[in-house]
């Protein structure tokens, strides 16, 4: 199993507030680096093209109120995973977790480990703009 975690954000916005905005695909067009191409989305579901890589596809699958969202392959992807959305309460902030999990052959993980970590890591980023 490959597993790949993002950076700890940290989020000047409440739990509750984090949770509903990324509990709707139709908001992570917003978050998305210049390197996604081709979205599409509603809100539990989308489909976008990662320059230089595949079109992924990717549905929600579980939400559990203010703290966690799960987020599998949907369609024609070049793997299945899941994407764990942590969420955790700091106070009037909060502090959002992506962990990528799939199954993944070592020449696949050698060739996308990288390109995926600085994904995660982009998009955890850019979630500190969520207000």
């Amino acid at each position: 199993m490959t597993r790949i975690e993002s950076n700890k954000t940290e989020i000047e916005n409440t739990a509750e507030n984090v949770y509903t905005y990324l509990s709707n695909f139709n908001n992570f067009q917003k978050l998305m680096p210049s390197q996604v191409t081709n979205w599409s989305s509603t809100e539990t579901e989308c489909s976008f093209t990662i320059s230089g890589m595949a079109t992924i596809g990717m549905q929600i699958v579980e939400k559990i109120p203010h703290s966690y969202i799960k987020i599998s392959s949907h369609g024609k992807v070049p793997f299945d995973f899941i994407l764990h959305v942590n969420i955790s309460a700091d106070g009037a902030k909060s502090i959002v977790q992506l962990v990528f999990e799939a199954e993944l052959n070592p020449m696949i993980k050698m060739m996308v480990e990288k390109p995926l970590t600085n994904f995660f890591n982009l998009l955890a980023e850019k979630m500190k703009e969520i207000k």
